[in-house]
């Protein structure tokens, strides 16, 4: 049976632009520049595209899973369709536990093992090192984008644009 590759991807951050009192609505959504195209050319590729997100603002009473849903719906029209699954996870700390929160590694593992993925020929990016630690600990490549302060990342670059070209020149 053939293995799928995939590049699994944080949102906030690497997607789209990140604030501090959470992006849950059309008003606060901006896709950062050259996302769109850099997802096309993965996927053009062959590259599966999974979004790995902590959504604890949910947990926090912040704003709905609707709401969240509905951002998703606008993420996907911006970039054209070009992502396969959004799993998240809606917990955070202070209201209730959850191996599926990032650092955890759950959302990967049930990731990998829905799509058929081959952990040796993926990547995950995100902006933060607890969205590579548990890729890394799974044995996946990471990149990490903007801050570059994390010990866990394989590469550090500016944006998904660059780790795009990273990728498909591996």
């Amino acid at each position: 049976m053939a293995l799928n590759k995939c590049v699994f991807l944080d949102r906030d951050g690497v997607i789209n632009k990140d604030y501090v009192d959470y992006v849950y609505s059309a008003d606060k959504l901006e896709i950062l520049p050259g996302v769109a195209e850099a997802l096309q050319a993965l996927k053009a590729a062959g590259y599966l595209i999974i979004v790995i997100t902590n959504q604890s603002g949910i947990a926090k009473g912040i704003y709905t899973r609707e709401q969240m849903h509905e951002t998703h719906r606008l993420v996907q029209i911006a970039v054209g369709h070009t992502i396969d699954h959004i799993y998240y996870a809606p917990w955070h700390e202070s209201v209730s536990k959850s191996l599926t929160r990032k650092p955890g590694s759950l959302m990967f593992e049930r990731a990998i093992g829905r799509y058929k993925i081959d952990i040796g020929s993926s990547w995950m990016v995100g902006d933060k090192d607890r969205d590579l630690v548990p890729a890394h600990k799974l044995g996946l490549k990471t990149i990490q984008v903007d801050h570059n302060d994390s010990p866990t990342a394989d590469y550090k670059v500016a944006d998904l644009p660059e780790a795009s070209r990273i990728i498909l020149g591996s």
